[in-house]
């Protein structure tokens, strides 16, 4: 998935729905996103001790930060209040977000905690390296197989899945028939999408490094 790539196609509506909040500070909108995550990340941590159809409440609120994420950019952009310190301040919070959706994975027993701790070094790194571009005058990099936008619709249609396999549909086996097996192995469709982010990360954060690598003078 490279979602990164259609960034220019759909800016024209992320500037429509950014208009109702235009009076908005541009922070605000921020932390709504992580506030967003963290609802995600609890309910999803919850899963463990109620039902799985938690999950559906849990892809609703990864979209909805995931839009505010969207947002507090537009807004800054359209009312001139864009700032390093914004910048800067979008970039930790969403890293928090990352961190809280995957240990609230991790703990809902619908993921390998092993492949969830796995990717998360993974998504870690690769926001790493697109920042660290930038440290070293290359500017931010914001494409490969793993951008931000990816990730949040990979975890959205996950847990969506989720949501799904757990409602009792007459033509359904005996619960929980989320839970697929390869022999002896037994996974999800979470666990799926964090083999996912072990692998696209990886490839992201090594190509990043690379272009920069590449792209920086050699020393005399």
């Amino acid at each position: 998935m490279v979602l990164e790539a259609y960034r220019a196609r759909v800016d024209v509506y992320v500037q429509r729905l950014a208009r109702p909040f235009l009076g908005w500070p541009p922070d605000r909108l921020s932390w709504t996103a992580l506030s967003l995550a963290a609802a995600a990340a609890a309910l999803s941590a919850a899963v463990r001790w109620t039902t799985p159809l938690l999950f559906f409440p849990v892809a609703a609120l990864i979209f909805l930060a995931g839009l505010f994420d969207v947002l507090d950019g537009a807004v800054a952009r359209a009312t001139g209040r864009t700032s390093a310190r914004g910048d800067f301040l979008d970039h930790v919070l969403d890293r928090y977000a990352d961190l809280f959706l995957i240990l609230g994975l991790a703990v809902s027993s619908y993921a390998n905690p092993l492949v969830a701790l796995l990717a998360l070094v993974s998504l870690l790194l690769t926001s790493y390296m697109g920042t660290q571009a930038q440290a070293v005058g290359q500017g931010r990099l914001y494409g490969g197989l793993l951008t931000r936008a990816d990730r949040l619709v990979v975890l959205m249609g996950a847990t969506f899945l989720e949501f799904l396999f757990s409602i009792p549909w007459p033509w359904a086996p005996a619960a929980p028939w989320s839970r697929f097996h390869v022999g002896t192995i037994e996974f999800t469709v979470i666990d799926l999408a964090l083999v996912y982010f072990i692998l696209a990360g990886q490839w992201t954060a090594v190509s990043r490094a690379r272009r920069v690598y590449r792209a920086l003078p050699k020393p005399p």
